[in-house]
């Protein structure tokens, strides 16, 4: 199979190493000569660190290598079966791009946007046949992380579909087909784990560290979740927040923090730039070890993501299969939101949903319509805990 990737950054890149590896023809594509030659270079480094540890031999290495073609001429990329964009997060920018890869290539083309939060119906509409286009969101690095988000829009027609997943479980990735909503299911559903957290700060009830050290030591999550906004850069986690809020007619469960919108405009982007939440240029604090305090942060924050994940199979925005999938493959979480609630219990996330709506009176803490029919008919999200 033919596949072309535009965008040779850091996710171009890796999304190219993951089709190469699965033994497809890859036409990388870069205007810049200099970043094609970047990449190039960049995945010497990283197949000749798995021979080092004797993940790939030198045979694998070099098919994987000889599979991958360099070219900065789009007409190159017509012989293609599929395309993936991955380029700057910008509509516009986007749509030409789709409009003009049109007119170079065969009608069967698939035509595929690795976008995390842009509409894939209004990338779609720049297109003569609509019907070709898909989302086939890839998350960072894409050769290590497991789940693939592919994203149907309103237009793509079941035959583009269903080859597209097709595709990419060959390449031996984890599907979740979603909804083409604002931020599909990852970065719609994992919101209230950075805002929610920052509103316990905000409202003083504990500092960053120990934020952070409750929801690891309590939630087993492998990062907490200042330690993860400053790594993923507040350029890109408040940016992605504040475009879901927007998105959402500023519905306010998805409403942004002003601290973490003043470390943006003061340059204190995270970890690239030496200080976030936290300054990396002097000793990080220690958290407050009370375990009855991290309990109660643990509670808060797991019920809101729970609340968040039970909305979007709601909404149909997903399946509850795939909704679980997309945060244990996608973001790493210690299990599935719709699993832990089933564990928790359905009618213990009502009451304490209920209890924040009634202490704050903010619609941001609104019980999701799913969980209360469900702890009225004491059903659970799955017959049997973890069995999916």
């Amino acid at each position: 199979m033919n596949i072309a990737i535009i965008g040779s950054g850091t996710m171009g890149s890796g999304i190219a190493q993951v089709a190469a590896t699965s033994g497809c023809a890859v036409k990388l594509f870069d205007l810049n000569q200099e970043a094609l030659t970047k990449s190039k270079k960049a995945l010497e480094t990283t197949l000749s660190k798995l021979v080092e540890k004797e993940k790939i031999n030198y045979t694998e290495k070099s098919r994987i290598q000889n599979n991958i073609s360099y070219v900065n001429n789009l007409q190159d990329l017509s012989d293609s079966d599929l395309i993936i964009e991955a380029i700057v997060e910008n509509l516009e920018v986007k749509r030409k791009v789709f409009s003009e890869l049109e007119t170079l290539v065969s009608e069967n083309t698939i035509l595929a946007s690795n976008t995390s939060s842009l509409s894939i119906a209004s990338i779609a509409a720049s297109c003569q046949k609509p019907e070709r286009v898909i989302g086939i969101h890839f998350f960072n690095p894409a050769p290590l992380m497991q789940l693939v988000e592919v994203v149907p829009a309103v237009q793509t027609s079941e035959e583009v579909l269903q080859k597209s997943v097709q595709i990419i479980s060959d390449w031996k990735k984890v599907v979740a087909v979603a909804k083409d909503t604002p931020g599909f299911i990852v970065n719609r559903v994992a919101r209230p784990f950075y805002s929610e957290s920052l509103r316990i700060y905000d409202e003083g009830v504990a500092d960053f560290a120990t934020i952070d050290w409750a929801l690891k030591t309590i939630g087993e999550f492998r990062m907490g979740p200042f330690e993860l906004m400053d790594m993923i850069g507040h350029d890109v986690n408040y940016v992605v927040t504040e475009t879901v809020f927007t998105a959402f007619y500023f519905d306010p469960k998805f409403k942004p923090s002003f601290t973490q919108k003043r470390l943006l405009e003061a340059g204190f982007l995270g970890r690239k730039s030496g200080r976030g939440f936290y300054d990396y240029n002097k000793e990080l604090p220690k958290p407050i070890e009370d375990t009855i305090l991290a309990k109660s942060i643990f509670e808060r924050v797991i019920v809101m993501l729970i609340n968040e994940a039970a909305d979007t199979l709601f909404l149909n925005i997903a399946s509850a299969k795939d909704i679980d999938n997309a945060m244990t493959k996608g973001v790493n979480y210690p299990k599935g939101l719709l699993t832990w609630a089933d564990e928790l219990g359905i009618n213990w996330c009502v009451e304490k949903l209920d209890d924040l709506y009634n202490e704050y009176h903010e619609d941001r803490y609104r019980c999701s319509a799913i969980l209360r029919r469900m702890a009225n008919k004491g059903d659970r999200f799955f017959e049997v805990v973890g069995v999916r």
